[in-house]
């Protein structure tokens, strides 16, 4: 029987040896079976992460600096109040440099600017919502993102990875059976699909014959939309929905030809 190449389903198991892994971008010269699976799941967030950002520009650096640090002291309050998730809480160091703008096409020196990022995530959209409702954001404080993301995704990762590795064997044991030949042994296994030579990219997969694209980028979090007045203290409505988290795998079996 001549050499068997099959493309299939599933998703990558979290425990394999590094040393397999090293093998997946290549493709054996011996007969042999090319699966893929992926493992998918959709849930519903249960973090919702904020990020501000704090700007302050003065021609007194100091002045800048300080106000800068009153904004911040106020917005960790706000966090603290509305029971930000422990150890969520991150303020990036202060970014001190000089700030410019153009008048009649030339560069003017209007300041020192001052800045600061925060980031916190909360466990449930009120408790969100109330921090932007009494954030009172203006051209100082502004709110740069709000995203869901999910505490349960390392574990649920996991987990699919798991049952998609469970799931190659047995599609390569199905196929071989179907061919008549029988499983030598597992030759690669990766989350990054092989380079091959006659012109699929690392990463890729082929499409399907009905045409459908099969290993497309990820679904990841929504972002949460706000909807609702734009002004400083307006209380925002916040609308999450769900995540959809995916992986795949990509297994090599070394077969028997059958003959």
């Amino acid at each position: 029987m001549k050499l068997l190449s099959a493309l299939l389903w599933s998703s990558l198991l979290a425990t394999m040896a590094p040393s397999a892994w090293a093998q997946a971008n290549t493709i054996p010269s011996q007969p042999h079976l090319l699966v893929k699976g992926q493992g998918t799941r959709t849930v519903m967030p249960d973090r919702f992460g904020l990020q501000l950002n704090i700007e302050e520009t003065d021609m007194d650096a100091d002045a800048a600096r300080r106000r800068v640090q009153d904004h911040v002291a106020r917005a960790l309050a706000l966090f603290k109040q509305n029971n930000a998730v422990e150890g969520s809480v991150r303020a990036d160091n202060l970014r001190i440099g000089p700030a410019t703008r153009y008048e009649q096409s030339r560069q003017v020196f209007i300041g020192t600017r001052v800045s600061r990022q925060l980031r916190a995530s909360f466990a449930s959209v009120k408790a969100m919502q109330d921090v932007l409702g009494a954030l009172k954001a203006n051209e100082n404080v502004q709110v740069s993102s709000v995203a869901p993301s999910y505490s349960g995704e390392v574990a649920l990762r996991r987990e699919l990875k798991g049952e998609a590795a469970a799931q190659t064997r047995q599609s390569a044991q199905g196929l071989a059976k179907a061919y008549g030949t029988q499983l030598r042994g597992l030759y690669s296994i990766s989350d990054v699909a092989p380079n091959f030579a006659y012109g699929i990219q690392a990463g890729r997969w082929p499409a399907s014959d009905e045409g459908d694209e099969v290993d497309v980028p990820e679904p990841r979090a929504n972002d949460i939309t706000v909807t609702g007045s734009a002004a400083p203290r307006a209380r925002e409505s916040l609308e999450a929905g769900p995540i959809t988290y995916t992986e795949n795998v990509y297994a090599i079996f070394l077969i028997s030809d059958g003959t």
